[in-house]
């Protein structure tokens, strides 16, 4: 069964027909309508907002989901449940000022005994990443008011069917027993007394621990009233676990295996920790039969769906692919979100793990190019509204998951032809398993995680065997010397006993590695160390990232502003993908990057070969700064010197010395005399010379920079006339020509007396130039004019639109005139109060009535208030005499403000504020009426 959805212009995706929903007790299909009547259909927004704003009403205060990344428990490898950030305050090491809580928490369950991954899929309702909604209570409320919450939240809230729910309780806990059945009124047949495997919950082996409570959505009702213990007890299909409520009742003092409770004692607080899953809710609510048919994975399966351009009916014959991206893509959207990134190790692995698997499943649904990105856009769509670190770091999240795919596309292909002609000389032989050494060699030297090996291998009815592979991995830690070499050491030893050992072994010079940045994009050498995790070892494989040092390299290694080459290293059957470089050392440089193919060793032949485009581009915007330096001081005066910069392959950065903004007629001369001197084509020398030298020709230095006493000068200039020389270790173009064009984007101030400009070059400046002119051309189209007249016609635009808001203000001034001459007095206390609100009005209108309240009435308070841009605004304006009578307006105003979220103050017979919560309003006016009857002091 699918959900439909429409589109929505508030509230985004929808569920507009869930036709199909089974009642249980008849056996017939009931209609859309009918459905509606059992229970209440909710958004998973909606259904979020309820569960918080419900407990929020029970005076718990709402926290927000801490990081999947926990704080404050190293044991665990990602928040798995709501009470991880609440851990210390059960266990009485942090205080809050707050004694209830309610969250809706993000948690990940990979690992140990929670970890879902093999289900996902094949399953309806498993998952990697989840929300887990709880509420909390810190030596508060107990049982009785939790199970009440729990209860009444269920069945009024979402409105779920007393007679579909069923209970657990610990088989020792008659106190939960008799909550449920005496105080709530549930049926005996529906509440089951369980052992220590499902209804008693621990920390771990000693401390808090107590007993639990459970509440089940019965799936077939028609089993009958006397199958529901006995199915609880079974644990069968039967039901649906929705939520647990654990009762933190006891500390254990050591560890109980007989589970007496020997060893349990009282708390001196009890506690409250429960946990419901969003997703398991909103399918019941929503009388769905599977959590990937609600709109937190609908929509992302339908976006997926409508990349392969499959039908409806394909897509349910195939529906695990779509699960899996579905699931995998919200997991590694989060990680990325909360600074975990791809990688070898563990949760870097998991990172890695759920984008490749899901990268795989998306290549048996014909992908065979990077699309997770687009996908992951949609998870952006659905959950940015309540996590706004999706929407703030969007660009980042979709930049990792593409640049992850498309390192696993590069050896996806090799590694699933080498891995089914494995598995079809496994059958060919009659065997059923794939040795733990062939499923390790895959992933080291192809790097397809175990887990992807273990879905093609399973797909096909086979095993791997799982005991070996692991024994193989250990196995690899040790040949390859990890911590053996130097032991477990800080990194900047090892880069110096790694420096001395290559110096010791003849291997490098005195001098170091040779550096060979300008005009050279390749060298051929060999790989003389490896550093993994801050120590030296033999030999590294797929997937691991690694430090690198050769005799010598091409790579340029950041310095004055310039960033760092990126490239590859690569020998006989393996690659090094280098994504940055750095000299920790003098003459010591080091490669950083991941092993993306084969199992590099030391004392290999190596090729190191420069990303020759990327380099161009930074190229492109050194020479750019250089001309952009001398074309400031050209026209701003030679009192401008540089104070930073930065030299990236996609723009450039130039902070410098300036008292003043740098006017738009400066900027566009500026722009065009960089311009000039690119078209004029002049050459550009670099040449290495002694610092004094340097100087007495006038060579331009970096303020607070540090040279040596040989240096290398850039000249821009040619016919014995230098348009720019400066001393710079950075890479250039040969003549001004190969910039391009240059464009500068903006300008700004960093700090007193510093200014910044960012400009673009080359294809980057291209391109902006083509969107400029596009959205140009669009605007144009849109305004029915050419693009020389956008101007005039905006400007005409804007008058029209002037004249109409002053039209508009005036007619809502003549209606707000018209109602307030309609308004009678009310009595309160026996003063004369008007009291109300009217529609968008601005706050002169308001201060306005005041004028006509007074001219209106001799005696009496005006309160009135208005929302205008979804703002409250309020104004209370009191008369002369009872000014005197303790009628104060600042007094009253101030507490009007603070309900509507804001603040104001003002005279005794005139006062105004604004607010953040418009639906306050009313409140607030109903507030009013309380003030002025406990203000008034009468004659």
């Amino acid at each position: 069964m699918i959900i439909a959805y429409k589109i929505n212009a508030e509230s985004g995706i929808a569920p507009l027909v869930r036709f199909g929903a089974p009642d249980y007790n008849s056996g017939q299909i009931l209609t859309y309508k009918e459905t509606l009547l059992n229970m209440k259909p909710m958004t998973s927004a909606e259904a979020r907002r309820a569960f918080l704003d419900y407990f929020s009403e029970f005076h718990h205060q709402e926290v927000a989901s801490s990081s999947l990344v926990p704080g404050n428990d190293p044991t665990l490898l990602f928040t798995n449940a709501g009470m991880v950030q609440f851990k210390d305050v059960f266990l009485g090491l942090d205080k809050r000022d707050y004694k209830r809580a309610t969250t809706s928490q993000k948690c990940m369950r990979v690992s140990g005994k929670h970890n879902d991954l093999e289900n996902v899929g094949p399953s309806p309702r498993h998952h990697t990443f989840f929300e887990m909604l709880g509420n909390f209570s810190f030596g508060d409320y107990f049982k009785r008011d939790a199970i009440k919450f729990a209860y009444t939240l269920l069945t009024e809230v979402y409105g779920l069917p007393k007679e579909r729910l069923a209970f657990t309780v610990y088989y020792k806990d008659d106190e939960a027993y008799d909550i449920w059945v005496k105080e709530m009124g549930v049926s005996p047949t529906r509440v089951a007394r369980l052992k220590e495997k499902t209804n008693f919950w621990q920390m771990a082996e000693t401390g808090p621990c107590g007993p639990t409570s459970e509440l089940h959505w019965d799936k077939y009702p028609e089993r009958g009233e006397d199958d529901i213990v006995p199915s609880l007890t079974k644990e069968d299909d039967r039901f649906l676990e929705l939520w647990n409520l654990v009762f933190m009742q006891f500390n254990r003092t050591q560890a109980d295996p007989e589970h007496s409770g020997q060893y349990d004692v009282p708390l001196p607080a009890p506690g409250v920790d429960t946990g419901m899953g969003l997703e398991r809710i909103l399918s019941v609510v929503n009388g769905v039969l599977s959590n990937y048919e609600t709109d937190l994975f609908m929509p992302i399966i339908l976006k997926t769906q409508a990349l392969t351009g499959d039908s409806d009916a394909e897509r349910d014959a195939n529906i695990v692919p779509y699960r899996v991206i579905a699931d995998h893509i919200r997991a590694a959207v989060f990680l990325i979100a909360d600074g975990v990134l791809p990688g070898a190790k563990g949760r870097d692995a998991v990172c890695r793990l759920v984008i490749r698997r899901a990268a795989r499943f998306g290549n048996k649904l014909g992908f065979h190019e990077p699309f997770l990105a687009q996908v992951a856009d949609t998870v952006i769509e659905i959950m940015g509204g309540h996590y706004s670190e999706l929407t703030d770091r969007a660009d980042a999240i979709k930049k990792v998951i593409t640049q992850e795919e498309i390192r696993f596309r590069r050896t996806l292909d090799r590694g699933m032809s080498e891995l089914e002609g494995e598995l079809d000389a496994l059958v060919a032989a009659g065997q059923t398993t794939l040795s733990g050494e062939k499923a390790f060699y895959l992933k080291a030297t192809l790097g397809l995680p175990i887990q992807v090996i273990k879905d093609v291998v399973e797909e096909r009815g086979l095993s791997v065997d799982e005991a070996g592979f692991n024994r193989a991995e250990e196995a690899h830690s040790e040949v390859s010397g990890g911590g053996q070499a130097m032991g477990a050491i800080d990194a900047s030893d090892a880069y110096k006993q790694t420096q001395t050992q290559l110096v010791a072994a003849h291997a490098l010079s005195d001098k170091g590695v040779v550096y060979e940045p300008y005009g050279v994009m390749g060298v051929d050498d060999r790989l003389l160390a490896i550093i993994r995790d801050g120590q030296r070892v033999d030999s590294a494989i797929a997937g691991e990232k690694v430090e690198v040092v050769l005799g010598k390299t091409p790579f340029y290694v950041e310095a004055g502003g310039q960033v760092s080459d990126t490239g590859t290293i690569s020998g006989d059957g393996w690659m090094i993908e280098v994504e940055d470089t750095k000299r920790p050392l003098g003459g010591f440089i080091v490669h950083i990057g991941e092993v993306v193919e084969g199992q590099p060793k030391e004392g290999d032949a190596a090729h190191a070969e420069v990303d020759a485009e990327r380099r161009a581009s930074i190229t492109r915007n050194h020479t750019g700064t250089h001309l952009l330096h001398a074309a400031l001081r050209n026209r701003l005066g030679t009192h401008v010197q540089q104070r930073g910069s930065l030299v990236a392959p996609d723009r450039l950065r130039f902070d410098f010395a300036h008292d003043q903004k740098v006017s738009a007629e400066e900027i566009a001369a500026i722009e065009a005399q960089v311009n000039d001197i690119i078209l004029a084509n002049y050459p550009v020398k670099a040449q290495e010379k002694s610092l004094n030298e340097a100087k007495a020709e006038g060579a331009m230095a970096l303020f607070g920079e540090k040279y040596g006493e040989r240096v290398r000068t850039i000249t821009i200039g040619k016919n014995g006339n230098r348009y720019s020389y400066e001393l710079c270790g950075g890479v250039h173009v040969n003549e001004t020509a190969e910039i391009g064009p240059f464009v500068i984007v903006s300008e700004g101030s960093v700090s007193a007396g510093i200014r910044r400009v960012e400009a673009l070059t080359g294809h980057g400046a291209v391109a902006y130039i083509q969107n400029t002119l596009n959205t140009l051309g669009n605007l144009a189209h849109q305004l029915g004019t050419t693009p020389d007249h956008v101007a005039t016609r905006v400007e005409a635009l804007q008058g029209e639109l002037n004249a109409s808001k002053k039209q508009i203000a005036q007619l809502q001034r003549e209606i707000a005139r018209g109602q307030f001459e309609q308004a009678t007095p009310e009595n309160i206390n026996g003063v004369h109060a008007l009291i109300g609100a009217f529609e968008n009005l601005p706050v002169d209108t308001l201060r306005e009535m005041a004028d006509w309240f007074r001219g209106k009435v001799q005696s009496g308070v005006l309160v009135v208030g208005s929302v205008v841009d979804g703002r409250p605004q309020l104004l209370v304006a009191v008369t002369d005499d009872l000014t005197k009578k303790g009628l104060h307006a600042g007094n009253i105003i101030k507490e009007l403000a603070a309900i509507v979220g804001g603040g104001g103050g003002g005279r005794p017979n005139m006062a105004q504020a604004g607010g953040k919560d418009a639906s306050k309003l009313p409140d607030a006016l109903a507030k009013a009426r309380e003030l002025i009857s406990q203000y008034y002091k009468g004659s």
